[in-house]
């Protein structure tokens, strides 16, 4: 694992070399994924690296973990607070709906997490360009395989120094890059509301995702849950979906 990670900080720093740009900066949740995520752009770039936290309806625990992550690996950090931003922003949108008599309650909750998982996009890239630094992903092989992440959310940044690697490769590389121990074992949650896990809310596990994607059997029921996942989260893999032209002959 000394091995992969030594891999990846190299390929972090190529990736920056190539780009022209100073550094990295990834968003800091207080889970697992974001922890590894920072601790290896600690390593890549020990004075040109940044972990974002980003509370917005967050759990008190996660932001308490951040921190932790943060000074586990002696990461430069920051702190900016979307509350009022996202307040605003989804206030606005639902007083036009509902003046409009189209508001549409079931989806108002989804509606919500993903404005605040774009928002955090929004925010880093601003200030990516403010210190000239790449955004950097923490999507897992897991995650992306089933689409779970939210597109132009967590789902939008530069570059995916984790995502060949399933839940347990991660966990096993966070206790090398010494995550804390109650970080790297805690159950996985996108703190998209109270209470909410990803585990719970996919109807499925990691750990019997990681073995589909290595080839292991698993309950035909689980099997089922992923391949749909996947299936219908593949635009979310794709930058856009084009229309193919077909008088080329008139290109201009």
């Amino acid at each position: 694992m000394e091995k992969i990670i030594d891999d990846i900080v190299a390929w972090l720093q190529q990736q920056v070399k190539s780009a022209g740009v100073n550094g990295l900066l990834v968003g800091v949740s207080g889970g697992l994924d974001s922890a590894v995520v920072a601790h290896l752009i600690k390593r890549a770039f020990p004075d040109d690296s940044l972990g974002v936290i980003l509370p917005l309806k967050s759990n008190p625990e996660g932001m308490e973990h951040a921190h932790r992550v943060l000074e586990s690996g002696n990461i430069q950090g920051m702190t900016v607070d979307l509350t009022k931003t996202h307040e605003v922003m989804f206030g606005q949108i639902q007083d036009v709906l509902k003046q409009k008599n189209e508001q549409k309650q079931q989806n108002e909750r989804l509606a919500d997490a993903n404005l605040r998982a774009r928002l955090r996009m929004s925010t880093l890239y601003t200030l990516a360009t403010n210190y000239n630094y790449l955004v950097v992903g923490t999507d897992n092989a897991s995650e992306w395989y089933t689409g779970y992440f939210t597109k132009y959310g967590d789902g939008g940044v530069d570059i995916l120094p984790i995502v060949d690697f399933t839940k347990q490769e991660v966990r096993e590389m966070a206790t090398v890059l010494g995550v804390p121990d109650d970080i790297v074992h805690k159950k996985p949650s996108a703190d998209l509301w109270e209470g909410q896990t990803d585990e719970a809310e996919m109807g499925t596990t990691y750990d019997k995702i990681d073995a589909f994607l290595n080839g292991e059997a698993i309950p035909e029921d689980d099997k089922a849950i992923i391949e749909k996942m996947h299936k219908r989260t593949e635009h979310k893999r794709s930058l856009v979906t084009k229309y193919q032209r077909k008088d080329k002959n008139s290109l201009i």
